[in-house]
């Protein structure tokens, strides 16, 4: 994808061969700063603070955190250490302990001399697999957009979509956006609705995404979406996920669960991008997900830069706050789940097609 005019993941090795290089996307979109990520901590330190952010890029964060530590120590205390240390970062994510059991499943067994390298290897396999994924998942989403152009014949098509599940949030393509950047290169004419997402406004991660491929666009306060769908003005709803439990509850960045049900009743569908690696069979339902809870500072500050271009903080509220970071939306509200085996409805097809 594209970011200040250049072809790019989010996550890279950097020239050294060893240190892990992403965007520090607490500075986006005002700002476009790299990390250098050298130790296991400095990884975890990047998933909690935000600085890495969206369920499968900090799955690969967390990856390269394995390996990080195993190059300064490849005792098994320093595996248990790096385990324990990331998968405590994130609570809700699923991909995050995913990619650490995988991880620690290979180099486990093998001899401390070569379990560095390994985890390296096996880091970038998990990055290699995630654009592939998020390719396929793109190909099963054009599929509705193109019956959507063909339902609506001489307009462009519209899309909302909530919260950032481009490719900020995965290694590349997005899981939401994959479909609309294979779209738009294509010529359809589609223009997408981009909700804010407060309280750290992950939506202008989104915008900047689309702005840089030349998505048509429109950026909205997160609660201007019930009023475009009874307007018409929404096809289709299309949002990423964090979690999906073995029912089809969809565990995604809050404000998602209010967006399904005004597209519920305004009979508009609703459509969430999933990635194998975010399905979690082991949980049954949305109830059994524990939801992060952030700082409230998130929600009583805004930080961004002012008309001369000077970083600002300011204060919205002095009152007490609360910040749960995901809900969750139930099964029925969901219209399909587009995955990297193709195009899933309901929990059953979920199981046929991940197990």
């Amino acid at each position: 994808m594209i970011l200040a005019g250049q072809k790019t993941r989010s996550i890279w090795l950097e020239p050294d061969g060893w240190s892990v290089g992403i965007f520090d996307q607490r500075r986006l979109p005002w700002a476009v700063e790299r990390l250098r990520l050298t130790t296991m901590e400095a990884c975890a330190l990047a998933i909690a603070d935000m600085a890495t952010r969206g369920a499968p890029l900090i799955g690969a964060v967390a990856a390269y955190g394995i390996a990080l530590a195993l190059r300064a120590d490849p005792g098994d205390e320093s595996l248990d250490r790096a385990f324990d240390r990331l998968v405590s970062t994130r609570p809700t994510a699923v991909n995050l302990r995913w990619a650490l059991d995988r991880v620690r499943g290979v180099v486990t067994r093998l001899p401390e001399r070569d379990r560095a390298a390994a985890a390296y290897v096996e880091a970038g396999a998990i990055c290699d697999a995630d654009v592939e994924v998020n390719a396929a998942i793109g190909r099963a989403g054009l599929v509705i957009l193109q019956s959507l152009v063909a339902a609506h014949p001489g307009r462009a098509i519209n899309i909302l979509t909530h919260c950032n599940a481009g490719w900020l949030a995965t290694v590349d393509w997005g899981t939401a956006t994959a479909p609309l950047y294979m779209a738009h290169d294509l010529g359809i004419p589609l223009h997408v609705w981009v909700d804010e997402t407060r309280p750290r406004n992950q939506g202008a991660l989104t915008a900047l995404e689309l702005a840089a491929h030349g998505v048509p666009h429109s950026y909205i306060v997160d609660n201007a979406g019930g009023l475009l769908m009874q307007r018409g003005q929404v096809d289709l709803v299309l949002v990423g996920t964090d979690r999906v439990t073995r029912n089809g509850d969809v565990c995604n960045k809050i404000g998602t669960y209010l967006k399904a049900l005004a597209a519920h009743d305004n009979g508009i569908p609703f459509v969430v991008a999933l990635p194998s690696s975010t399905y979690d069979a082991a949980t049954p339902d949305g109830a059994a997900v524990k939801v992060e809870e952030r700082s409230s500072e998130e929600v009583r500050r805004l930080d961004g830069p002012d008309l001369d271009g000077t970083m600002r903080q300011i204060v919205v509220t002095t009152s007490p706050t609360a910040n749960p970071a995901f809900d969750i939306t139930p099964a029925r509200l969901v219209s399909a789940y587009i995955t990297e085996k193709g195009r899933v409805r309901d929990a059953a097809g979920l199981t046929a097609a991940f197990g």
